[in-house]
């Protein structure tokens, strides 16, 4: 078994800035503001060939209700897990109330706890570390997690004993944590939202499905029941769940397993209009989302039955087609709808998602849990589409099949003819025709090329990519040398042409 690590404590003591620390990532969204983390996040950790499991946590403040309370729980369940709990205090803050209140809660879980006093940088050590000592715990380390300092001593002192690594591993890994860049420190307020984000490497997929399976990325506008189908196919309350848009701030993996088959569920952030996203920290959390996408080998898209289909859904599902993934369509909010009510969310479906009609359209209540088995089958039907094999003459045969059956409309002067196809990748499935004229082709008919490979191969749930290659003329541009010869050709042709003409007349 792995060891678990836990990080606990107040909001905005560090507990995000020390797991990506850990993980060497940047998973867990950073900022100097307090509650910016909500769900309990876990990431892996691997310090020279051993490795370890990390749990971030929401902050704990004490008394919490509604969300905050859901939060705390979230945190509790994290350090029952966990086989070390690291409960993390602010120097800068000094000893509060609060800390010795969830030190207290930490001592009735009768777990293995160490207390780690973060943002030391500045400050006296000593004199810092002398109030804290009041909390009573035997196991005191001080660290600046945004710089690195301390950290190889908090692994070598608390975390390697618990794993078994031995103190010269620790050494080495402490001179890297605090030689590191401190780039992943900044400010959530000092950043821009790209308009672009470049899509995953497909061998990078690849490899990582054959140890944690498919990743299924749950998105939508908010307060859509994203966190809600989440908890619904974990069967726990793995993540928070509240009736407040933008309960959810991060994109959180987790992965499980279902009849034997593994896979990788994603939660998002949910995306609102360009125009109502002001918050830093939203705008961070509609980057994580948008990355979440990329990353995803599927899919499942969210919409809210009772407030049927925006503009903004079709955005977003717009940029999971146009990033190549795999998609499911889930109606959620089916249950107590009126009649009347579900006939217009149907035509409003037939009408606006017209483009996404190659994807599996399930109405679901992920509260009651109406339908949400069904999902499971369009997830695996979707994922295989995107692996489908195809070879070169096989796609040729068929394109000639489908030309045959309906010919391309001629492309000024000359046919558009389509010679040959073969394979470009999958994730999504790509297809690479050559032939003359083919920057000509209407989109009508590239759209009748899709449907027609489409029900071929058998493809359901995933987008395909089509390249279009024109054949080069190797003499175009060149110009004929003019010989001495062909000069003399050409006074023989006028002079044949002369004397045919007097003859004639």
């Amino acid at each position: 078994m792995l060891p678990v690590i836990a990080l606990v404590g107040r909001p905005n003591v560090g507990k995000s800035t020390l797991f990506n620390r850990f993980t060497r990532t940047r998973d867990a969204l950073v900022a100097d503001l307090p509650g910016l983390t909500r769900d309990r996040q876990y990431g892996h950790a691997t310090l020279n060939d051993h490795p370890f499991i990390i749990i971030d946590t929401g902050g704990i403040t004490g008394g919490e209700v509604g969300v905050d309370g859901l939060m705390a729980e979230q945190s509790m369940q994290a350090v029952r897990e966990s086989d070390i709990t690291l409960f993390i205090v602010s120097a800068r803050d000094g000893l509060t109330p609060v800390d010795e209140s969830i030190a207290q809660q930490l001592r009735s879980e009768n777990k293995s706890v160490h207390l780690v006093v973060n943002k030391i940088d500045g400050m006296d050590q000593n004199t810092v570390l002398a109030d804290f000592y009041a909390l009573g715990f035997q196991s005191v380390s001080a660290i600046a997690a945004a710089h690195g300092r301390g950290v190889g001593k908090l692994i070598e002192n608390v975390i390697f004993p618990a794993a078994n690594i031995s103190l010269h591993e620790a050494s080495e890994l402490q001179s890297e944590s605090e030689n590191e860049n401190t780039a992943d420190t900044g400010s959530a307020e000092s950043a821009d939202l790209p308009t672009e984000i470049a899509p995953s490497d497909d061998d990078a997929l690849v490899a990582e499905e054959s140890e944690h399976g498919p990743k299924l990325a749950i998105i939508g506008r908010p307060n859509v029941g994203k966190s809600t189908l989440v908890n619904r196919l974990l069967g726990e309350e793995r993540v928070v769940v509240y009736d407040m848009p933008g309960t959810t701030r991060d994109s959180i993996y987790i992965d499980m397993q279902r009849r034997n088959k593994k896979y990788t569920l994603i939660d998002t952030a949910g995306v609102r209009k360009r125009g109502k996203v002001n918050e830093a920290v939203e705008k961070f959390s509609v980057l994580k989302t948008l990355q979440a996408i990329n990353d995803a080998n599927v899919v499942v898209m969210i919409f809210d039955a009772r407030e049927g289909i925006t503009e903004q859904d079709l955005n977003l599902l717009g940029f999971a087609i146009e990033a190549g993934r795999s998609l499911v369509l889930a109606v959620n909010k089916w249950d107590n709808l009126p009649e009347d009510k579900r006939i217009d969310v149907k035509e409003a479906i037939s009408r606006r998602l017209y483009f996404a009609d190659f994807a599996r359209l399930k109405f679901i209540s992920a509260l009651h849990g109406t339908n949400v088995g069904h999902l499971w089958d369009a997830v695996d039907e979707a994922y295989a589409g995107a692996r489908v094999k195809m070879t070169s003459s096989k796609l040729t045969r068929l394109l000639e099949m489908i030309v045959a059956k309906h010919q391309p409309p001629a492309g000024g002067r000359f046919k558009i003819k389509l010679r040959y196809a073969h394979p470009g990748g999958h994730n999504p499935p790509r297809i690479v025709i050559h032939g003359n004229q083919t920057t000509s082709l209407p989109n009508s008919y590239i759209r009748y090329l899709e449907k027609s490979f489409r029900e071929a191969l058998k493809i359901v749930g995933t987008p395909i990519k089509f390249e279009l290659k024109e054949s080069v003329n190797p003499f175009e541009g060149r110009k004929k040398k003019v010989t001495e010869e062909l000069l003399e050709k050409a006074r023989r042709n006028r002079k044949r042409i002369k004397k045919f003409a007097k003859k004639k007349s």
